[in-house]
C-alpha cells in the first residue's frame, strides 16, 4: 500500500550535485560554469582550481561532490567521467537600500543562485580515439 517509487531523472552512467544559495549573480556565476561544460573533470577541476573568480571555489566542490556521488553512490568510472551539464538557476533576491543626496535612496540588489552539475560516464572506446 505504499507510494510507487519515484523513477531516477538521470541515466545510469550519471551523476548529480546541487549547490543552493550561492551569494553570487547567476549571471556571474554562468560564466564560471561555461568554463567547465562538456569538458573531462580533471581539466575542469584544474581549470577552477587556477581561475580568479571569487565563486570557482564553491563550483569546485559542487563539482567535487558530483564526482563522489559517481563513484560512491553509482559505481561510476571516476576517470572516463566529464561535465555533461552545469547550469545555473535563479534564488532569492535581498534588497537593500543605501541613503544617497538630497534624502534619496539608492536600490542594492543582493542576488543569490543555484547550481546543478551533472557528470557522466563516458564510454571507454570513445576517450580511447
Amino acid at each position: 500500500m505504499s507510494k510507487k517509487k519515484h523513477p531516477r531523472a538521470l541515466g545510469d552512467n550519471e551523476a548529480k550535485a546541487v549547490a543552493r544559495m550561492l551569494r553570487v549573480s547567476p549571471q556571474k556565476l554562468n560564466l564560471v560554469a561555461q568554463l567547465i561544460r562538456g569538458k573531462k573533470v580533471e581539466i575542469a577541476l584544474a581549470d577552477l582550481e587556477f581561475s580568479r573568480k571569487r565563486i570557482a571555489r564553491d563550483v569546485r566542490k559542487c563539482l567535487e561532490s558530483a564526482i563522489a556521488n559517481a563513484e560512491n553512490n553509482h559505481d561510476l568510472d571516476v576517470d572516463d567521467l566529464m561535465v555533461a551539464e552545469a547550469h545555473v538557476g535563479k534564488a532569492l533576491v535581498i534588497k537593500r537600500f543605501h541613503p544617497r543626496g538630497r534624502g534619496r535612496m539608492g536600490r542594492i540588489l543582493k542576488p543569490f543562485s543555484h547550481l546543478t552539475i551533472v557528470v557522466r560516464q563516458a564510454a571507454a572506446a570513445a576517450t580511447a580515439g
